[in-house]
């Protein structure tokens, strides 16, 4: 007797151990591991070329990055509206693997293409800038489909706890995968890197058939709509776009994704520049991206495990929407006195880490509250068009900037933009509570 209950009270204590640090019910623990996994190759397969886009972009010419990022804008609304009509029209269960089945070709067709130039010793610079658009499109899009397919799986008490989990699914593929590549890229060339990439988003696609299969057993809460649902999402393929500038709680996040963007994009094009100037070849700085990513995502994933679910229980969303913008007002303060690549590497590595930490989860838990519709189309619409958006305007606004006041004065130019977006971040974190604490009532 003394035997068994020692036997039984194991997992029982295992159990209550996951719960307790991963934050998973037992009934959760199928669930979340294969959201885990799906985010994990999801992020592994981007973080593989992510750093190959980077270096695309010093290959193409700094000088040229506020046309690619034009370019990407064109090919994200188009992109989006596709996307729109797809959603309106298309079941769910049946739409979200397409994605990435699409997504897979374009990455197939890459590969040949890249490893044809690099064979015959072409210059690939065209298709250096078309795969910089294209790999900005499929970043965003595919991301932003995995959240919405998580805030539409998960209730937002199961939100709460969950989404640092899941995100460390992601940081984890997405560390795994700069290290695969700043380990192999120079040893197999970079254009080597696609097929691995592409294996992964196969991996994903299988995920969502067993997310599938979890949700056809279960009882969604609150009586929303499964996943699972034969029923597409309706409505006008447009709606994305009219639900934003309807609501002051979405104009807010978009108002927070564009100024992220910007200061993000003035990182971007420091260290496009400085690269150009010190670092010879298209492997080696692939290989310097990929150190980036790496301790970019190691950051993330200490603050994805073990501290967002915290922050978030005890002070709430706003403050950990808020550490990103607080952060970028001490760098860019340092970065004005001192404007040095080695600068401009850590203050990105901590702005993202801190971004995909806490900024990245908290953002998606502010859809648990809208309509499964805005769940998909208005966060497709701001993390894509939106995002791009900013991008854009960044380019092209610190392009002169920088001529006029160089890295020191533009520098210090961006902090009333953070400190704004500081701002609106409290703002939202108040907001979300209101609804949050409406939707129960109305339950």
């Amino acid at each position: 007797m003394e035997s068994n209950a020692t036997d039984g009270s194991l997992p029982k204590k295992l159990e209550m151990l996951v719960t307790r640090v991963l934050g998973a019910k037992p009934s959760e623990f199928g669930a979340a591991a294969w959201s885990f996994t799906y985010f994990f190759c999801v992020l592994g397969s981007y973080y593989m070329l992510r750093p190959v886009r980077e270096a695309m972009a010093v290959y193409s010419g700094p000088e040229t990055i506020k046309y690619l990022f034009a370019g990407t804008l064109i090919a994200m609304l188009a992109a989006t509206t596709i996307f729109g009509w797809v959603a309106s029209r298309f079941a769910r269960k049946v739409f979200l693997p397409w994605v990435y089945y699409f997504f897979v070709a374009n990455i197939l067709i890459f590969w040949y293409v890249f490893s044809y130039a690099v064979e015959a010793n072409d210059s690939y610079i065209w298709v250096a800038r078309i795969f910089f658009v294209w790999l900005s499109v499929f970043n965003l899009f595919v991301i932003s489909v995995f959240w919405s397919f998580m805030a539409d799986l998960y209730s937002r008490e199961q939100a709460r706890r969950l989404f640092g989990m899941i995100t460390a699914g992601g940081s984890i593929g997405a560390f795994l995968g700069g290290i695969a590549t700043s380990t192999m890229v120079t040893q197999i060339g970079f254009q080597n890197l696609f097929p691995f990439s592409a294996t992964l988003l196969i991996i994903a696609v299988f995920c969502i058939y067993r997310l599938r299969s979890w949700v056809e057993q279960q009882q969604r809460e609150g009586g929303e709509e499964a996943l699972a649902s034969s029923q597409p999402l309706g409505g006008n393929p447009f709606a994305g776009i009219t639900h934003v500038f309807r609501s002051k709680y979405f104009i807010g996040i978009a108002a927070k994704s564009v100024i992220a963007s910007l200061l993000g994009t003035v990182l971007y094009m420091y260290t496009a520049s400085l690269v150009q100037e010190q670092i010879a070849t298209t492997d080696e700085r692939t290989q310097f991206y990929s150190f980036i990513n790496n301790y970019t995502n190691g950051l993330a994933l200490i603050g994805q495990l073990l501290i967002v679910k915290h922050i978030v229980a005890r002070f709430g969303i706003g403050v950990s929407l808020s550490l990103l913008p607080i952060a970028s007002i001490v760098g860019f303060v340092i970065l004005a006195i001192e404007p040095t690549l080695a600068v401009v590497a850590i203050l990105t590595i901590v702005r993202r880490g801190l971004g995909f930490a806490f900024g990245k989860p908290t953002t998606d838990m502010l859809y648990s509250v809208v309509t499964p519709e805005e769940k998909y189309k208005v966060k497709n619409f701001i993390d894509t068009v939106v995002y791009r958006t900013g991008d854009l305007a960044g380019t092209w606004s610190i392009t002169g900037m920088i001529s006029v006041l160089a890295i020191t004065g533009t520098s210090i130019a961006m902090l009333p933009f953070a400190a704004l977006w500081a701002g609106i971040a409290i703002w939202l974190g108040r907001n979300y509570q209101r609804r949050d604490a409406e939707t129960k009532q109305d339950a």
